[in-house]
């Protein structure tokens, strides 16, 4: 599948992976810092943002999606960083093609299975009468009836867009309400990846407990974790200049 991307920078190729419901545009800001060091894609992934939609979805075919762009643009190695979703992603990435992954960093996930935790987002989600309703302000007022965090809010709005002079959201919203359990499915006991990996999450997130470093060593024996102090789950958009800190520290280490 041809991922859409935007690229800014030159130098050594670093991956940027979104998670459920997100898109490349999440992260623009951070990707323009990370530019000054690195040739930076934003990758929106299958059946989000502006890349196409497909009924198939699962860790397996968005890996070989990266594969895939690598081979069109002509490179033979990257680092790559993924948060949640994007971070299970990467790790199936570095654990399938090691080869190919020259650092990694997994964003607030462990490799660990995760009951499905998002059906009151997509019961909201489809709560939104698309076909009738004429404009974001009618979807915000549907949504906040069922979600009452603003930023999840203002979160899910960034994916409405007028299509054929009716709203509608980027995402899959039937793949992937059909196919969720797919996004807590744990890593496959046998896969390892040796290279360096950093683990971040948030100190107030439940994401990565302390019970699961024993298997995020067993996955990654060169990984290491840091904690970013007073934020979620949602670290890079809570504490983008920590975040930045921490990665670039790791990226540029030798």
């Amino acid at each position: 599948m041809k991922l859409h991307f935007r690229k800014y920078g030159e130098g050594l190729p670093l991956f940027i992976l979104h998670g459920l419901f997100g898109t490349a545009d999440n992260w623009n800001t951070l990707a323009k810092s990370y530019a000054e060091h690195f040739c930076t894609y934003i990758i929106d992934q299958r059946n989000h943002g502006q890349s196409p939609h497909s009924d198939i979805w699962n860790y397996e075919v968005m890996t070989e999606d990266l594969v895939e762009l690598m081979i069109d643009e002509g490179l033979s190695s990257i680092h790559l960083m993924g948060h949640s979703m994007g971070g299970k992603t990467a790790m199936f990435m570095a654990c399938k093609y090691p080869e190919k992954v020259r650092k990694l960093i997994v964003s607030d996930i462990a490799p660990r299975y995760y009951p499905v935790h998002h059906t009151e987002i997509i019961d909201a989600l489809r709560a939104v009468p698309l076909s009738s309703i004429q404009s974001r302000k009618e979807a915000e007022s549907i949504l906040e009836k069922h979600i009452h965090d603003f930023a999840i809010r203002q979160f899910l709005l960034k994916n409405l867009y007028w299509k054929d002079d009716r709203l509608a959201w980027r995402f899959n919203l039937d793949v992937i309400s059909r196919n969720i359990e797919e996004v807590g499915r744990k890593l496959p006991e046998t896969y390892r990846y040796a290279g360096p990996t950093l683990f971040i999450r948030g100190s107030k997130s439940d994401y990565i407990i302390p019970a699961d470093e024993p298997m995020i060593k067993n996955h990654f024996p060169q990984s290491n974790i840091v904690t970013i102090e007073d934020c979620g789950h949602w670290i890079h958009a809570e504490k983008p200049k920590e975040y930045l800190a921490e990665t670039l520290k790791f990226l540029m280490s030798y």
